[in-house]
C-alpha cells in the first residue's frame, strides 16, 4: 500500500484532517474549538470538510483573536467591523500556517454568521 493517510471514518475526522491541512501550526486547543464550531454550525453541516474547516477557522479566529465583537457592540455593522479587524485576523491565520483572507473577500461570508 501507499503511504497515504487512512481515510476518515466520520465527519469529525474528515473536518479535523482538513483543518490540520489548512492550518498546520494551529495549537491543539484552538483546533478543537474550531472543529467544534464547524460541527455545530447548521450552515456548515452540508459543506465539504475543507469548506467547513476553513469557514469555522476564520469565524473562530475573528471572534476570539480580534476586536470584532467589541466593534459590533459599539454599533459598527458587520462589514465595517470585518474591515477593521482584517489585518489582525490575517496575522492570526498566517501564524497558524493558514492562508490569509484577501482584502477583496473580506466581507464575504457564506456561513451567514449573524455576529
Amino acid at each position: 500500500m501507499s503511504g497515504a493517510p487512512p481515510l476518515p471514518r466520520n465527519r469529525r475526522e474528515a473536518v479535523a484532517a482538513a483543518l490540520a491541512r489548512l492550518a498546520p501550526r494551529l495549537p491543539a486547543f484552538e483546533a478543537d474549538a474550531a472543529l467544534d464550531r464547524a460541527l455545530a454550525s447548521p450552515g456548515l453541516r452540508g459543506a465539504a470538510p475543507e469548506t467547513a474547516a476553513r469557514l469555522a477557522l476564520v469565524a473562530y479566529a475573528r471572534h476570539v483573536f480580534t476586536d470584532y465583537d467589541d466593534l459590533l457592540g459599539e454599533g459598527y455593522d458587520r462589514d465595517s467591523a470585518r474591515h477593521f479587524v482584517l489585518d489582525d485576523l490575517n496575522a492570526t491565520l498566517t501564524a497558524w500556517g493558514a492562508a490569509p483572507i484577501p482584502k477583496a473577500d473580506a466581507e464575504a461570508d457564506p456561513e451567514e454568521d449573524p455576529a
